[in-house]
């Protein structure tokens, strides 16, 4: 994908007030067919799309502000070195108990 950002892109207006995004737009919000978009309208009338990828019920655990947040603290600790290996299940079980 090469860099979009900053050009503008126009789309024409349609019957039913449809409209077809540009291929740059749909890539730039990282959205496909079947998700949604939302529009957020500023008081100085300008108009910000965010894409809105759809995340099934069963999966909507992960995205919760808290998991991520601890999903993030994680992939800094493994970045960093941060990590310990066990010889099995039994003594990881072990040392978390010890932390407590």
């Amino acid at each position: 994908m090469h860099d979009t950002k900053g050009r503008r892109r126009r789309a024409v207006m349609r019957r039913k007030n449809q409209l077809t995004l540009p291929r740059e737009v749909t890539e730039a919000l990282h959205i496909r067919e079947g998700d949604e978009v939302e529009f957020e309208i500023g008081e100085d009338g300008q108009v910000v799309l965010r894409g809105m990828t759809v995340v099934p019920a069963d999966q909507a655990w992960f995205w919760d502000r808290e998991w991520q947040q601890g999903e993030r603290e994680a992939s800094e600790q493994i970045a960093t070195g941060r990590t310990e290996e066990f010889e099995d299940a039994e003594s990881m079980f072990d040392a978390l108990e010890q932390e407590r």
